[in-house]
């Protein structure tokens, strides 16, 4: 028999999440979305693909997007974390009130990801037409094909902010 190897030892992590300082005790080998659904039970972002390609589980980290299944969770630490539970204060943020207008979901699942991305892309200036759109949201698969009704709440989103 082979020599039994053990991964790494648990660590004292700290994460800001939604403005909220989480301690939790994980292997630094952790990745962010696991962090957020295992351990501080924020479930509205999605494990889509685990491999970064689906952008359902897209969050904000220091109001940058990434897809936190590719993100460690140590490497968060001193940063600010944003979820889908984060975006709204106290009512719906714009971007998620667009999204129930526009019937941008049909199963949801991709949603929140879509959302995180799509505030995300406003905050860039990547949202000029439909081609920018389209390209900058590239990263966000909705296998129920609502990309239409996506560009439009955005498209909504963007000329109410002008």
């Amino acid at each position: 028999m082979g020599v039994h190897e053990r991964g790494p030892e648990a660590v004292e992590v700290k994460l800001s999440v939604n403005g909220v300082t989480h301690v939790l005790r994980i292997e630094p080998r952790v990745s962010l979305l696991d962090a957020l659904r295992e351990r501080m039970d924020l479930m509205g972002t999605k494990k889509g693909c685990d491999q970064g390609a689906c952008g359902a589980c897209t969050v904000h980290v220091d109001g940058r997007r990434v897809v936190s299944c590719l993100t460690l969770a140590i490497a968060c630490e001193g940063r600010e974390v944003t979820t889908i539970e984060g975006l709204a204060d106290g009512a719906l943020h714009p971007m998620q009130e667009a999204f129930v207008r526009n019937d941008a979901f049909q199963c949801g699942y991709c949603t929140p990801g879509q959302i995180m991305s799509a505030v995300a892309l406003l905050e860039e200036g990547h949202a000029d037409d439909d081609a920018e759109i389209r390209e900058w949201m590239s990263g966000n698969l909705c296998r129920c094909a609502a990309y239409p009704n996506i560009r439009q709440a955005i498209r909504e989103v963007r000329d109410a902010t002008v």
